[in-house]
């Protein structure tokens, strides 16, 4: 996996955004992604003006940030995100975005949908072409179904040149082995371009077999929720700590009770968010590693965080035989 640098000056602080190739799509990506997901969807949670929305989107253009995570199902931020970047070069910025198939009580949507969330997508982002359109979080009692039914529509709209790569992501919260993600990396390298997937500090599972697989096969990684949503919470991480102690999950004086992952604050690590970040991007699989704030402050020390992507060599040690085992949403 290629990785370049580039230089970037803000409030007085230089920043280096780096880049790596995502897989065998062979697309330059910044290390950091701007979502559009999870709780803040663009600032949707808190009433965000799109004046407010905009200025956001350019900063992170301005700070490096060329790729932008979104879904037909993150409320209105496609079309957000359609508004915020008209007038911008095309070859500026590379978009992503999902079609959700699961729908109950069929397990998968009409696949003639498929083709509408797609026009839908390329209107409301104002665009002639998605880079990546992904299968937004099966499971993997849905994956044959998806092959056979879906997967045809979604490569007959890259012949056609509406997207020009296919992917699929995970639903970390109901499947927390992500056994979607096993499923396509072991026995369909060949149809998947990119993979969506959550690995973490509290998340590790990911790396026993998909990711190593996805480096076989060239797969992309986009690395999601690597910060969602116990580890940056004091409260929920020693309880969630305290709870893996009682199961037998990790010994009983692997970690204080109170403040357990403190000492990985040293250095360029500043808080639990920033190991985390770091950690996150510190696999040789992941290309990019999304994050979902709608503040410009937190985008710029996130950005920070990854000017540098690794923790000590032996933090990493210690949080992966602490935790790379364990297979449970945190």
């Amino acid at each position: 996996m290629a990785t370049s640098e580039k230089p970037l000056k803000t409030w007085g602080v230089i920043i280096q955004m780096k880049y790596r190739t995502l897989g065998k799509t062979g697309l330059k990506v910044s290390l950091l992604s701007l979502g559009s997901g999870g709780t803040r969807q663009l600032g949707q949670d808190s009433q965000m003006d799109q004046k407010s929305q905009t200025i956001l989107v350019h900063k992170a253009l301005s700070l490096g940030i060329n790729m932008i995570d979104t879904s037909a199902q993150y409320g209105n931020s496609e079309a957000i995100l359609g508004t915020a970047l008209n007038g911008i070069k095309r070859d500026r910025y590379l978009l992503c975005t999902k079609w959700y198939c699961s729908n109950k009580p069929d397990p998968i949507k009409s696949p003639k949908l498929l083709i509408k969330s797609v026009e839908t997508s390329l209107s409301k982002l104002n665009t002639d072409y998605i880079d990546i359109m992904m299968f937004h979080g099966p499971l993997a009692n849905e994956y044959g179904r998806i092959l056979d039914s879906c997967y045809p529509i979604l490569n007959s709209l890259k012949e056609k040149g509406k997207i020009r790569f296919i992917g699929l992501s995970t639903r970390f919260k109901e499947d927390h082995a992500q056994l979607v993600a096993e499923l396509a990396v072991k026995n369909n390298p060949e149809l998947f371009d990119v993979i969506m997937l959550k690995y973490g500090i509290l998340n590790q599972y990911a790396a026993t077999t998909i990711m190593p697989l996805a480096i076989k096969h060239n797969i992309g990684i986009m690395n999601m929720a690597v910060i969602r949503e116990k580890l940056p919470n004091k409260d929920l991480l020693e309880k969630l700590i305290k709870k893996w102690k009682n199961e037998g999950l990790i010994s009983k004086d692997g970690l204080k009770d109170k403040n357990p992952l403190d000492w990985l604050i040293k250095d360029d690590v500043d808080s639990i968010i920033s190991a985390g970040y770091k950690f996150a991007a510190d696999h040789p699989a992941v290309s990019t590693v999304i994050t979902g704030t709608a503040d410009i402050k937190h985008l710029e020390s996130n950005i920070n965080a990854l000017s540098k992507p690794v923790l000590k060599s032996h933090d990493s040690i210690k949080l992966k035989n602490l935790f790379g085992e364990i297979i449970e949403y945190a």
